[in-house]
């Protein structure tokens, strides 16, 4: 049998070409002469060709050995650039990231985690999906983002769900609502009309779908008239006094709610879960794993909406 030929056989033939010499060669590789000659003559025993001429003064390459030089050279330079493609990736000098999150993750969370990252890592691309909860479970499951943050949509039992942070449910309406003065409700003051929802391909109307199932709370679900798909049209039609409706703390508090009233829901007092979402037994890359260090960093660091709180 044959000894394996390596990347050390392809350096060896290079260099003794280049010097024209096994005792130059080995210098330069820092070998023994036997070891470079044994080297060379498995690589030469392997391809069953001589592939140098030698003489009492000189190392020349054989007509077979001219030929595959450069065949050698663009090998050994192409093992080159991937390994150190590889050890920049690993010190994060290169690379991307792709991240889907739910639309207040999108909005809320991830600039500002963002903008450390990137004054940390300036060289890495990062993409972002703004995406709907079934939706990003799904790219997660296919490998086309590297991972998640959003609720618990359907527990994939691919995926691995971690808390990163809770937020509380509550009744948002116009600030003229008469019910806009409370400073917290109960479940059973909210009205049964006019109650609008997202739909039901997202995180939030599968959760409180989940509580009305189970009688957590006294909402008929299949009465709502209006459904929309994202919370900032949500807002719109909110502020055009269409309707009220229920979302967790962190939903309602981005900038297209701006001028309606969150009012907290107790009795009982029921929280979303928001957690990252990664394939199990897919190990993140450097890159990614900086981002989500980075993402949980900023939360225990900056101060939450009212009615949040990062979990440990």
């Amino acid at each position: 049998m044959s000894s394996p030929i390596g990347i050390r056989h392809l350096q060896a033939f290079i260099e003794v070409a280049r010097c024209g010499s096994f005792t130059r060669a080995a210098e330069h590789l820092f070998l023994t002469q036997s070891a470079l000659t044994a080297t060379i003559k498995q690589l030469e025993q392997d391809a069953g060709l001589i592939l140098f001429d030698r003489t009492t003064r000189r190392v020349v390459l054989s007509a077979e050995g001219e030929r595959f030089l450069p065949v050698a050279e663009r090998l050994l330079s192409d093992f080159t650039a991937a390994l150190t493609d590889l050890r920049a990736r690993a010190q994060l000098q290169q690379g991307q990231v792709s991240v889907a999150g739910s639309p207040s993750v999108v909005t809320r969370l991830l600039p500002a985690a963002l903008l450390q990252f990137r004054t940390r890592f300036p060289s890495i691309q990062v993409n972002i999906r703004d995406e709907s909860a079934g939706s990003l479970e799904q790219r997660v499951l296919n490998n086309e983002v590297d991972f998640a943050v959003a609720g618990n949509h359907s527990q994939q039992p691919e995926l691995e769900y971690a808390p990163l942070l809770r937020d509380r449910y509550g009744l948002v309406v116009p600030s003229d609502h008469p019910l806009a003065r409370h400073t917290h409700l109960s479940w059973q003051a909210i009205p049964d009309d006019h109650l609008l929802l997202l739909s039901q391909d997202t995180g939030i109307r599968a959760q409180l779908t989940r509580f009305s199932q189970r009688g957590d709370i006294p909402i008929r679900l299949d009465r709502v008239q209006i459904e929309v798909s994202n919370p900032a049209a949500m807002a719109a039609l909110i502020s055009q006094g269409l309707g009220i409706s229920l979302l967790p703390a962190l939903a309602a508090d981005v900038h297209s709610f701006a001028g309606l009233v969150f009012i907290p829901l107790h009795e009982p007092q029921i929280e979303r879960e928001i957690c990252i979402i990664t394939r199990k037994g897919r190990a993140l890359s450097p890159a990614a794993a900086a981002l989500l260090d980075t993402l949980r960093e900023h939360l225990h660091q900056t101060q939450l909406p009212a009615w949040c709180s990062a979990i440990n």
